[in-house]
């Protein structure tokens, strides 16, 4: 059973756009937390991939990191590179240019997290 967390996390993947990428640090911002662990254990327990796009969340250095889905970390790269994202020795080229910020969405923040 996922956690109330846990469903914020997939909710803030959902705006991330195509073509984007964003990280587990700026998802833990976006939620008022800095519990980036936590965001990191429920883009892994996503069970909706790939509709709620957890391929789209990247490490902080530009580096594509890990994923659980299909072959791994080669289908995270390939759903990322369908989208338009080119992928290079393993980390998203362009990185600055394709990170997405949530500043301007607006979230619900509900105490303790």
């Amino acid at each position: 059973m996922a956690t109330e967390f846990q469903r914020r996390v997939w909710e803030a993947m959902r705006l991330i756009p195509r073509g984007r990428v964003s990280t587990y640090g700026a998802i833990a911002k976006y939620l008022g937390s800095d519990a980036v662990r936590a965001v990191g254990t429920a883009v892994g327990k996503n069970p909706y991939a790939p509709h709620v796009p957890c391929h789209r969340v990247v490490r902080s250095d530009g580096k594509v990191g890990n994923y659980s889905g299909g072959e791994g970390v080669p289908t995270k790269i390939a759903y990322l590179k369908e989208e338009g994202v080119e992928v290079r020795n393993g980390r998203i080229v362009d990185f600055e240019e394709r990170l997405y910020r949530f500043e301007d969405q607006q979230v619900t923040r509900s105490a303790g997290s």
